[in-house]
């Protein structure tokens, strides 16, 4: 059974950082793309930030470019995202998404969302 168990997150001020990591389980990690996405009050889900199975190439929304890095660890089944210079914008509950094998941009399992604040 499929399980990505999301960490991380919280409050930050603008201009801060924080690092959201998601632990999977079930499935052979190495071999899928896995990316994060984030849905804000009253806005459509937003996808964020994808990486491939190898962890060599990675894509971010231009709203994120240069701000976020995702990276990953498939020697301990992890995925994680590094987001720097937050701003109020970025606030929104942030889901960790398994990409399906041959289609790395659909998705067939979540996580359970993490609350990230942009606040000062």
């Amino acid at each position: 059974q499929v399980h990505l168990v999301q960490s991380g997150g919280g409050l930050a001020q603008p201009g801060g950082s924080l690092r959201l990591s998601c632990a999977a389980s079930g499935f052979t990690f190495s071999n899928y793309a896995m990316s994060w996405a984030r849905q804000a009050p009253g806005k459509e889900l937003e996808w964020v930030s994808r990486i491939y199975s190898d962890g060599k190439v990675r894509d971010d929304a231009d709203s994120v470019k240069g701000r976020f890095t995702i990276s990953r660890d498939n020697a301990k089944n992890t995925v994680y995202l590094q987001m720097n210079s937050l701003k109020s914008e970025d606030t929104a509950l942030y889901y960790c998404v398994k990409g399906k094998a041959g289609y790395p941009d659909e998705y067939d399992y979540w996580g359970q969302g993490t609350q990230v604040t942009v606040s000062s």
